[in-house]
């Protein structure tokens, strides 16, 4: 073989081992499409999804916006989701049900916050006898507050009359119109509030008082901390523990990078979130404890709130208890 052949023959040798390394570090996927809704333990999903945090998993990787548990659930069932944000108590539920899914991460400590027009009310204690708005309904965020109320009023506080409204939106528009005193809102809602009120003509007396988070330790020093809402995977990816992995290390560090750069982090939000404006996404991460940490590291902590649940609200988590395997990938 001549010097020419030799280095032909090195050269189409080298060319099929790229070739053939390149089919090897191809994606394994297709599209892996992730989901939250408009709240800020979404949105390190959209950082991921923006600086392609997921492109050695998958050739297209996007996010899709849910408007409501029963939407998510219907979502997950048709397989129409891979990795979504949602609240702690979401995938204990289905996986009760017999669905495949896991809880892979805690991310959001507390993320519900009471606005009042009363500055003698400080805290959720200085409600009694008051009436509170709250568009949280057959959710979490409602659990949580009927079992602090119940639990407050068992302390001999006067009762507080709940106000149901349909959405955030309602409960805004209440609060701004003066037909309202005092609310409990889930971040983006309450900046939302706040900066609303501030741009109005002649704005009311209003102010952020307490979070869900602050007062559940003092009312509950058995369960003092509050893992409300995180990152699960659903039936189509809950078996792929490396895919579960490299999705849960991915979402850590992008949630780093969004409390870290909130500024940066609300102007990538609010691509999926027009109709909220900057400021009140910047302020939401600001005063929302956004920790990422994995569910097998905070599985005390999420037992102990199941086992509230368990027993005050059992539906919640569909009448038992997670099993082990239910617990990261």
């Amino acid at each position: 073989m001549n010097h020419f052949s030799v280095a032909t023959a090195r050269w189409v040798f080298a060319g099929a081992a790229s070739l053939a390394s390149c089919a090897l570090a191809a994606p394994a996927l297709g599209t892996l499409t992730l989901g939250g809704p408009g709240a800020v333990v979404s949105y390190p999903l959209m950082h991921m999804v923006e600086t392609q945090a997921l492109r050695a998993h998958a050739q297209n990787v996007e996010f899709r916006l849910w408007e409501s548990h029963d939407q998510l659930s219907a979502l997950l069932v048709q397989k129409k989701l891979d990795f979504s944000a949602a609240p702690t108590t979401l995938p204990a539920l289905l996986a009760s049900k017999g669905q495949n899914t896991r809880l892979l991460s805690v991310s959001v400590w507390g993320l519900v916050w009471l606005v009042s027009t009363d500055p003698k009310v400080q805290r959720f204690a200085d409600l009694g006898g008051e009436e509170l708005l709250s568009p949280f309904q057959h959710d979490l965020g409602d659990v949580l507050i009927d079992t602090l109320l119940t639990a407050q009023a068992q302390d001999g506080q006067p009762a507080v009359k709940v106000r149901r409204t349909r959405t955030g939106q309602d409960a805004i528009a209440l609060m701004l119109s003066g037909q309202g005193r005092h609310v409990v809102l889930a971040e983006p809602m309450a900046s939302m509030l706040l900066w609303r009120n501030q741009q109005q003509s002649a704005p009311r007396p209003l102010h952020r008082v307490q979070s869900l988070e602050g007062v559940w330790a003092t009312q509950f020093p058995a369960q003092p901390s509050l893992p409300q809402a995180g990152l699960m995977a659903n039936a189509t990816v809950a078996d792929d523990r490396a895919l579960s992995e490299a999705v849960e290390q991915a979402y850590a560090a992008s949630a780093r990078w969004c409390k870290a750069q909130a500024l940066e982090c609300a102007r990538i939000a609010h691509k999926y979130l027009p109709h909220m404006p900057v400021p009140v996404l910047q302020q939401a991460i600001e005063v929302t404890r956004l920790e990422s940490r994995p569910a097998t590291a905070v599985r005390a902590q999420l037992q102990a709130l199941y086992t509230l649940l368990q027993a005050k609200h059992p539906k919640a988590i569909g009448n038992r208890l997670p099993a082990d395997g239910f617990y990261g990938p």
